[in-house]
């Protein structure tokens, strides 16, 4: 519904521009793939890779088209070394409307976790 002022107001997105967590997911392994396939770990470059991978994610989120959409993308990035690492999230949202997707990037040297969250602006 648009008004005299030219706002819209949408209390749902449309089909088509529904944050889609599986689309989402193909986004953020292709960068991580694209950005550290071949890299060793090095504490002193890890900070910039993690910049770069993040900014990387969120451009790519934008150019999907998710209409009203805000977007979270958090990257974490550590050595390898065979110990186990836990991580959690817990965020207060519409089920109807807000996702979220991650994958995870591992080799001998380094691991990496990046979550992409897509939370809908009423």
């Amino acid at each position: 519904m648009e008004t005299e002022d030219g706002n819209t107001y949408m209390l749902r997105p449309n089909f088509k521009t529904k944050f889609r967590p599986t689309v989402v997911k193909d986004v953020i392994r292709t960068v991580l793939h694209e950005h550290l396939d071949g890299k060793e770990y090095n504490s002193e470059e890890a900070g910039d890779w993690t910049k770069a991978v993040v900014d990387e994610i969120k451009d790519k989120l934008k150019e999907q088209g998710y209409e009203r959409y805000k977007f979270i993308v958090q990257v974490v990035m550590g050595e390898q070394r065979g110990e186990g690492v836990k991580m959690g999230c817990r965020c207060f949202w519409d089920s109807d409307t807000d996702n979220y997707a991650q994958d995870v990037f591992m080799n001998d040297t380094l691991f990496c976790v990046a979550a992409a969250f897509g939370v809908f602006y009423y």
